[in-house]
């Protein structure tokens, strides 16, 4: 595995998907909880804002079971964090290094008081934009990426894209995407990006699928 430092803890410039809506200022939160590990069943909160949509407890179940519950020692980087309930059960799980990434200011504020009330030392919380974190851990061999970009109509396919290919880059040869989208990807599309499906559900209108690097 590659040992390289992330890049410099700054906010990168571009449009973040996230960004297409306007943010709700002292916006009503309901919260989501960590399902396992040493934070279990801590909350999480999740303001009402346009377009987060955090992933469903059972569908994040189902994908730690997948990745075998226990994540010691693994790198990963949640890329559209949102409230953080995908990057955070990864630590909670073990993980030792976690970059929570995202572009809305409101969110990452609340995403870094919660780190401070679990003094979760292995995490960082960035104000960024997805795709240039992304672009910038190119070759880094990373362990994870979760990738749970807004479902914007007419754009899905294309940030979706984007995001995959990224993604790619910054994991190891062993390394694993994880993915929710509004359709299903298929196996063409999938290889053409370096990419292959491992596992795969569906939950309402929530495609997901674990995927490793071909």
């Amino acid at each position: 595995m590659a040992t390289s430092s992330r890049p410099p803890r700054k906010a990168r410039s571009g449009v973040s998907a996230r960004a297409a809506a306007p943010v709700r200022q002292n916006a009503p939160a309901h919260e989501v909880r960590i399902l396992g590990g040493q934070w279990k069943r801590t909350p999480l909160p999740v303001p009402d804002l346009p377009g987060l949509r955090p992933t469903p407890s059972r569908v994040r179940e189902t994908l730690f079971n997948w990745l075998g519950q226990d994540l010691t020692g693994l790198r990963c980087i949640d890329a559209f964090a949102g409230s953080g309930a995908l990057g955070l059960e990864a630590a909670s799980r073990g993980a030792k290094e976690v970059w929570l990434v995202e572009q809305d200011a409101q969110l990452v504020t609340r995403l870094r008081a919660t780190l401070r009330k679990l003094a979760a030392q292995q995490v960082q919380a960035d104000k960024a934009d997805a795709f240039s974190v992304l672009g910038a851990c190119a070759g880094q061999g990373w362990d994870g990426v979760f990738l749970d970009p807004p479902f914007l109509d007419g754009q899905n396919d294309d940030i979706t894209r984007r995001a995959l290919r990224a993604a790619r880059l910054a994991i190891s040869t062993t390394g694993w995407v994880y993915l929710e989208s509004p359709r299903e990807w298929q196996a063409d599309e999938l290889v053409a990006l370096g990419l292959a499906r491992l596992k795969y559900g569906r939950a309402g209108q929530v495609h997901y699928a674990l995927l490793g690097a071909v």
